[in-house]
């Protein structure tokens, strides 16, 4: 059934492929087909209004879409059968007409069929005129019949006053018909003619889609209900291994990292924060005993110490990876921040300003400048050598906060009051805000920059979209804090979760989608201060606690299956969907 060959009478239509026959040039344009002869004989449809199925879905479009499906996958035989047999059409005999019509140039005969194929919306009609007389008009100037294409311009397309801007680029084109330019209007090479199959598609994307159906509807409709299936799914994690059209998406807990695989002890007090680089290699961590650690992600998933990072004289508060992940910086508590080289562990330079304390950091996107707030509660930009480029004074932020920039540059982000937090724009200075009632604890940005997550004194963590208005998206409870700055993250595949310290020494994970909590993590023997999830394994994450150690958490399943090995890993291995693991 529905082989390449195609030997059946004319009766028996397919579907237009739409596509430029190998070997024509976009100026040279022979009688072109609709791959095979169209529909000769008109079938009688049956009745619009038959429904099938629990949710209305009309039969005659569910048949078209598999018609449209069956001609996409080259099974042309069958389509025609289909067609046939259901008396429902793929297209109308007119829209029909209408296409073959276009493939041949037949122009003033697609003019005549474009009104009578149901399109309703004079607009669109003369939006889809212009398009076809356009191509018109290329291709008279293209085979040098310079009268016609002014008659073109002058009595077919100027009367639709439709784009008057592309009518005078038009009329340049008369003048100087065989010059190839750039133009200064539309910026784009436009002399030649395009392809009529290019043509039909941009026709295609402007009529309703009762009329044409867009190209890949039942493909892209088992797309969509995958991709919901797989958002609604509470435990989501994988990207890898194979999904079925046979049943219904799902994924089973042991795709949340849940089984501590690795405990980390270097620290000689509190652990108060900690982040993964960018390129998911190395964790970096700060605690109560001055120093900072990085850490390496070796191959088999084992974190070992590469770097102990000393010299601050007080509690190393935070952490910034610079974009390429080559350096970092640490901030003391209302001290100094240091920049450092991760491959060699130097101190590169300290960044300080006269009685000042330094309260937080980060990167410009580009590496080249380092970003402090200030204990006047300022916030200072420096290049890489120390010196001062621009201070934005004022209550801009406060001890204690966070302070981040978006990948794209465009915004600081800063808790400039407890209740606050400040969206500066680097450019215009101009500012918007977040204003909570209770007492924000801390904040982090998703990597898309859209959203804002923060973490509030009454046990509640906000969802926030910034992108465009900002608005409040989400709510996630469940953890505790009373006392302490805790801060959460997000993780997981496509940033899917939402993960948190607590007082109560354990880790919290929400699905992001849903707001259900899907997992408690129990281990620590001390408040969880700040959680870091991998960024590029989905399966590894690690949480910092007032007990001084880092945990590394892993797969349980896998974990699992490696006991007895005589080491532990968070090696990943490839896990199916739909409820299988491998």
């Amino acid at each position: 059934m529905g082989g390449v060959e195609d030997d059946e009478p004319p009766s028996k239509r397919v579907k237009p492929s739409f596509k430029e026959p190998k070997g024509y040039s976009n100026g040279s344009f022979p009688k072109e087909s609709a791959s095979c002869s169209l529909m000769a004989r008109p079938l009688a449809s049956q009745g619009d209004d038959e429904i099938i199925g629990s949710q209305g879905i009309k039969k005659v479009e569910f048949v078209r879409i598999i018609a449209d499906a069956l001609y996409a996958l080259g099974y042309s035989k069958t389509g025609a059968s289909l067609e046939e047999e259901s008396r429902i059409t793929f297209h109308s005999p007119t829209v029909t007409t209408f296409i073959q019509q276009i493939l041949d140039g037949n122009w003033d005969g697609s003019l005549a069929s474009l009104h009578k194929i149901g399109i309703v919306d004079e607009s669109i009609i003369k939006s889809a005129s212009f398009i076809i007389l356009q191509q018109k008009f290329f291709e008279l100037l293209d085979h040098e019949k310079l009268m016609e294409a002014l008659k073109t311009l002058r009595t077919e397309i100027s009367p639709l006053s439709v784009n008057s801007n592309r009518v005078r680029e038009l009329s340049f084109f008369i003048l100087y018909p065989k010059s190839r330019i750039i133009d200064g209007i539309s910026g784009q090479q436009m002399v030649k003619p395009k392809a009529r199959s290019e043509i039909l598609e941009e026709l295609q994307e402007l009529f309703p889609p009762t009329v044409m159906i867009p190209d890949g509807r039942l493909l892209q409709l088992v797309e969509q209900a995958l991709d919901l299936q797989r958002e609604a799914c509470l435990f989501h994690n994988s990207d890898a291994g194979e999904t079925s059209l046979f049943s219904d998406h799902h994924c089973g807990r042991d795709q949340i990292p849940s089984q501590t695989v690795q405990i980390l002890q270097e620290h000689q007090d509190e652990v108060w924060y900690l982040q993964f680089s960018h390129n998911g290699k190395y964790l970096a961590s700060s605690s109560s005993d001055s120093s900072a650690i990085i850490w390496e992600v070796n191959m088999d998933g084992k974190v070992s110490l590469k770097h102990r990072l000393t010299g601050h004289n007080k509690p190393v508060f935070s952490i910034s990876w610079s974009p390429n992940d080559s350096q970092i910086l640490t901030c003391g508590v209302d001290e100094v921040v240091k920049r450092w080289d991760v491959s060699s562990g130097e101190c590169l330079h300290v960044y300080e300003k006269g009685l000042l304390g330094l309260i937080s950091c980060s990167w410009s996107p580009d590496g080249k400048c380092v970003i402090t707030g200030l204990t006047d509660k300022s916030i200072t930009t420096w290049d890489l050598n120390g010196k001062e480029i621009e201070s934005l004074k004022g209550q801009k932020t406060i001890k204690g906060s966070d302070l981040q920039v978006t990948s794209d540059g465009k915004l600081i982000i800063t808790l400039c009051k407890e209740t606050m937090i400040l969206l500066i724009d680097r450019e215009s200075k101009s500012e918007r805000s977040i204003e909570e009632e209770q007492m924000i604890v801390s904040f982090t940005l998703s990597r898309d920059n859209k959203y804002l997550l923060v973490s509030l004194a009454n046990e509640e963590l906000h969802l926030w979209n910034i992108e465009g208005r900002i608005r409040p998206v989400a709510k996630f409870k469940g953890h505790k804090r009373s006392r302490f700055i805790v801060k959460a993250c997000f993780g997981g595949l496509d940033e899917a979760f939402i993960a948190s310290g607590s007082e109560d020494s354990q880790v919290y994970i929400w699905h992001r989608g849903s707001g259900e909590l899907i997992k408690t993590l129990r281990g620590h023997a001390g408040a969880v201060n700040c959680i870091s999830w991998n960024p590029v394994n989905p399966h590894v994450l690690a949480s910092a606690s007032d007990d001084r150690t880092i945990r590394i958490w892993g797969l349980k399943q896998l974990n699992a299956k490696q006991k007895g090995k005589g080491k532990l890993t968070v090696n990943n291995g490839v896990h199916y969907c739909n409820g299988a693991t491998n």
